[in-house]
């Protein structure tokens, strides 16, 4: 059976400081996520699902295994799309056509984008997607929901489980939300929606 992996981060620990210490990186990734791809690995075992894509997992099981995958898909997503020198602050190309055509504007997007994350109650993830027909949509998913399961093609993810942003940030969730964006890779969140 092919296990799932844990994805190697493609920067150093310390690499998105100030924004993201090395410290929340080191637990975040080096514990949250490898404890998912663990408890994933032994649910997995002997079952129909073993060996398929995290994707096809997310959308056919349930339970902890559900749970477990779909963390393991979050996070994937969310560590891949942070750099430590963007070489861009702002999207571009049909993706920025794409953003101030439904939100009206990058500054709009990124306010409704901080307040949706900042008013998920409890635990989960605030997400830009793409429906099939390219329209860009913000949701919130509780605990390790992703938009594929609703039919949406993912984009962009900021974690708003306090494990993320706790040791950095306290309790000041609206703070770690506005800080995240100067270290996001707009040419990968660009590549996704390609």
């Amino acid at each position: 059976m092919e296990k799932i992996e844990l994805m190697l981060l493609p920067y150093p620990e310390n690499a998105l400081e100030p924004v993201i210490s090395k410290e929340t990186i080191s637990f975040h990734h080096g514990k949250h996520l490898a404890t998912y791809v663990n408890n994933l690995n032994a649910l997995l075992e002997g079952t129909p699902l073993a060996g398929k894509s995290l994707e096809e997992i997310v959308l056919k099981a349930e339970g902890g295994m559900l749970n477990n995958a779909g963390q393991i898909l979050n996070h994937n997503m969310y560590f891949s799309q942070f750099t430590a020198k963007p070489q861009q602050a702002v999207p571009t190309g049909k993706l920025a056509e794409a953003i101030s055509r439904d939100f009206g504007s990058f500054d709009a997007f990124k306010e409704e984008f901080q307040k949706k994350g900042a008013t998920l109650f409890g635990s989960g993830w605030v997400w830009l997607s793409a429906d099939k027909d390219g329209k860009l949509v913000i949701t919130q998913e509780t605990n390790a929901a992703n938009p594929i399961q609703k039919g949406l093609k993912p984009l962009l993810t900021f974690d708003v489980w306090e494990h993320a942003y706790y040791l950095d940030y306290q309790n000041r969730r609206p703070d770690h939300l506005a800080a995240l964006w100067q270290i996001v890779n707009w040419q990968v969140v660009e590549s996704r929606y390609a």
